[in-house]
């Protein structure tokens, strides 16, 4: 009875997900963690087994958590700039991005089919390539014109959803391995790049044709394994093969493609006692799975064509850290620090107007309180310190300066069934 009561809230969650937009806290474009719990604790995860959120993080973790749906929704508020100095005078300018608050929803869901086996869902996202630059800081010769000499608003908007449903099975005691196929849909928004038609194998479909959408597939597998105080796990997700998007083929390489990046990465956590948990992930995001995102935007071929320009995002190594201490049966506090390397170069930074994901240093706290031994609140608020990366322009002269900074704060309601 308690697990049909926990459908309901689930579906209307998975509605909200559907619909939501928005950028998420990001290492590069990847959200800095999954679950309010870990993103407490700085987005430390992989040796954990804290929430249902295995699918996003270490399916292997499942088998350990029990019957519990977790339900959260966080605001997050990126702030990003650009500017141009040293060019013509017309062509100099700045702008700030007007979008940046956003509501994001997150499920996850667990069921214990035997002592020690679990099916599991989670659903969450990746986002923050995202800006929205209101246009006329400059003037091209023909008028008022964005940063990028186009005409209107400028920007892009990219958002993923990934459905995971997992499944993971303890194989000896406290020794656990698990599998989540992972299913995606992504949408896909750019505007104001007219002046860059001249560049495009597709100048149709460049920009403004609205929001374009693909789906696709891929796998995450995980182990977790206990020893004594110590818990240790690994997990390595595949690159995701995404459809095209039809509407950008002439922005995006290989004919508008947008495939999301494999990644991998190990854990440890120490929990000498019931008060006290350590946990330390290190992750490895391969962006140069993605043609689109990883090649340099100097290649000299045309946008859209198989080698044609891109991001230059490269691949990225996060290190994460997180303490929680349980201060009593009903309270229990959390502190985190999530540091990434910064994907993009100065060779790099014309393109990244679109999307500047240089922050590299977040630090969260969060804390859980237990409303009655079966339900609990769980709270988190991070902070990604301002970064900036300056480098020449490719088109306009002068120099181009990017830079970003986040924060977000969000509360989960958690239910033992």
């Amino acid at each position: 009875m308690r697990t049909t009561q926990a459908l309901k809230p689930i579906a209307i969650a998975l509605a909200l997900a559907l619909t939501s937009t928005g950028a998420i806290a990001t290492d590069g474009y990847f959200a800095e963690g999954y679950g309010m719990r870990a993103r407490g604790m700085g987005g430390a995860s992989f040796a954990t087994a804290l929430d249902a959120f295995g699918g996003a993080n270490n399916p292997a973790s499942m088998a350990f958590v029990g019957n519990r749906l977790d339900l959260g929704i966080y605001w997050f508020s990126p702030d990003r700039s650009a500017e141009r100095t040293g060019s013509m005078p017309s062509l100099n300018g700045s702008a700030n991005s007007d979008s940046n608050s956003f509501f994001i929803p997150e499920v996850a869901v667990n069921w214990m089919l035997q002592p020690d086996m679990a099916l599991g869902l989670t659903i969450y996202g990746n986002g923050g390539m995202n800006t929205d630059y209101a246009g006329g800081e400059i003037n091209c010769g023909q008028g008022p014109a964005n940063l990028l000499c186009g005409q209107g608003r400028l920007g892009v908007n990219l958002e993923q959803l990934i459905i995971a449903p997992t499944f993971a099975w303890q194989f000896a005691p406290q020794q656990s391995i698990g599998i989540s196929p992972l299913f995606a849909y992504q949408k896909f928004e750019a505007e104001g790049l007219q002046a860059f038609s001249m560049f495009s194998s597709s100048p149709a479909n460049l920009t403004n044709n609205g929001s374009d959408s693909s789906t696709g597939w891929g796998f995450r597998i995980g182990y977790q394994g206990k020893f004594d105080a110590f818990r240790v796990g690994a997990m390595y997700a595949s690159k995701m093969s995404m459809g095209e998007f039809d509407a950008y083929k002439g922005l995006f390489a290989e004919q508008g493609s947008f495939d999301i990046p494999s990644h991998y990465g190990l854990g440890v956590a120490w929990q000498p006692d019931d008060t006290w948990l350590v946990a330390f992930d290190w992750e490895r995001i391969n962006y140069s799975d993605s043609k689109s995102v990883s090649n340099p935007s100097t290649n000299q071929a045309p946008l859209g064509a198989d080698n044609g320009p891109g991001f230059g995002w490269q691949d990225v190594n996060v290190y994460r850290i997180g303490v929680q201490y349980r201060i009593d049966p009903a309270w229990t506090v959390r502190a985190g620090y999530n540091r990434s390397d910064n994907p993009i170069t100065s060779r790099d930074v014309t393109f990244n107007i679109l999307a500047p994901g240089v922050v590299q240093d977040h630090v969260t706290i969060g804390f859980s309180y237990a409303v009655s031994p079966g339900s609990e609140i769980t709270m988190a608020y991070g902070h990604a310190f301002e970064n900036e990366v300056t480098g020449p322009s490719l088109a306009f002269g002068g120099n181009e300066k990017i830079w970003m900074s986040q924060n977000f704060l969000g509360i989960a309601w958690s239910m033992k069934f």
